[in-house]
């Protein structure tokens, strides 16, 4: 970029260029080597409303309907869908507090706690220590006491279609944002999970009815259906403003919230709003057009959430397990695939066969469903040296049918999503107006 100042007024201007992407490195140092910087041909570029510089949009973004806003969320305003959102749980120590086995993960702590609790009472320092941050070092220095609750152990999902048990505990989790506000037991609540602002991978949203980790996407924001009131109360996380603009647009009263959240659901899975929106989704929260045939979406929606949320009791797809016969007790993990010939490598002595072509294009990010589990079933040395030294007891085999049975169900919620989203990409998405608009009828 260049800074030039106008004779006139003095003001700065701003010239831009930019090179091929598809040109490598070398390429383009070479070409600035040699390039003389009178020859550069610069643009001059003004920002839009929103002082974004380059990658400029020129849609109607800003004429959709907002998903959140943040004077919404404090309740200065209602001019939003939804009232409450939350990022994931930002635990600052994962390899401590999330664990497949409860009963190891019971272990860690337990001896968490136990050094916690030393340190707060001697201000002893150890040798094999835990992992401290700001937030943590605060409660010690406030007193705060601690003890192992076993009922703090919960399933919460780590990445996608990747379950593990957390220790939800607002002390020893650095950040749990919204997440004490929008979840029960009963797991009657919902999440739209997306990615936060800033995200560097393509747009990609996925249901959650758990705790969700900050990394479970990329960065991610999660939508609910409901929010609890200090007595416990269910409220409708959708807001009234949100429901009168769907029923003034569709004119029809009895559309409802939880129509309007799977509606949502859909659009975000739409691959010509992901294409059309690509830039304004990095910047900014989604917001939702009005589509035509609002039942079709509100259906598409509610069978996409179900196949997400249920993944784990979906009917199997069939791959064929073949077993190869070796001298070797302990089979050495690898949990890799080979998309050219449809075939997951569990370990040396296990594979998978069959898996459809198409199963790969299920992304989340930049790794399609079935990746996402391969690599959380990897066997990895912890990073913490503690956890290296004492508790480093994850091995694949002992998760290995768990592992063969999830990859089965996630490869049939792989082939249906797609299946729903070529609906999507088929059905009408040109704005409806109010006469083009046909009465509602509930799905």
């Amino acid at each position: 970029m260049q800074n030039l100042l106008s004779e006139n007024n003095r003001k700065s201007r701003i010239f831009y260029f930019s090179l091929k992407d598809e040109q490598i490195r070398d390429e383009k140092i070479r070409w600035f080597s040699s390039a003389k910087f009178d020859s550069i041909p610069f643009e001059h570029i003004a920002p839009d409303q929103k002082r974004n510089w380059i990658n400029l949009t020129n849609n109607d973004f800003d004429r959709l309907v907002p998903l959140v806003d943040k004077d919404v969320k404090a309740g200065k305003s209602e001019a939003a869908i939804f009232q409450l959102f939350s990022s994931g749980v930002k635990t600052q120590r994962d390899e401590w507090v999330y664990g497949f086995s409860k009963e190891h993960l019971s272990d860690r702590m337990k001896y968490f706690v136990d050094v916690y609790e030393h340190k707060r009472k001697t201000s002893e320092a150890i040798d094999l220590d835990i992992k401290w941050d700001q937030e943590l070092i605060s409660y010690l220095d406030r007193g705060i006491s601690k003890k192992f609750e076993e009922a703090c152990i919960q399933s919460s999902l780590y990445r996608p279609f990747t379950k593990m048990c957390l220790y939800f505990d607002k002390h020893f989790n650095g950040r749990t944002y919204q997440w004490f506000n929008i979840l029960k037991e009963d797991k009657q609540n919902r999440f739209i999970s997306l990615p936060g602002i800033g995200s560097s991978k393509p747009f990609q949203c996925l249901s959650t009815n758990e705790v969700t980790c900050l990394d479970f996407l990329e960065k991610t924001q999660c939508l609910p259906l409901y929010r609890y009131d200090e007595d416990g109360n269910r409220i409708d996380n959708i807001t009234d403003w949100g429901l009168q603009q769907f029923q003034q647009h569709y004119s029809d009263t009895t559309i409802t919230k939880e129509n309007i959240f799977h509606y949502t659901y859909a659009v975000l899975h739409n691959p010509d709003y992901r294409s059309k929106y690509e830039l304004n989704l990095k910047r900014e929260f989604p917001r939702l057009p009005f589509y035509p045939d609002f039942d079709r979406w509100v259906n598409w929606g509610k069978q996409l959430m179900n196949l997400h949320i249920n993944y784990e009791t979906v009917e199997p797809f069939g791959l064929e397990l073949v077993e190869i016969k070796t001298t070797k007790t302990n089979p050495k993990a690898k949990l890799k695939a080979d998309k050219t010939t449809g075939t997951i490598y569990l370990d040396d002595s296990t594979q998978l066969e069959g898996i459809p072509t198409e199963a790969w294009n299920y992304k989340l990010g930049n790794r399609s469903a079935l990746e996402w589990i391969l690599d959380q079933y990897k066997e990895k040395k912890p990073k913490d040296p503690t956890i290296a030294a004492k508790f480093n007891t994850y091995r694949f085999a002992d998760y290995k049918d768990q592992v063969i049975d999830l990859l089965q169900r996630v490869c049939t919620v792989s082939i249906e999503t797609l299946k729903i989203i070529e609906q999507l990409k088929q059905a009408n998405t040109a704005p409806a107006t109010p006469a083009q608009t046909k009465p509602h009828k509930q799905p």
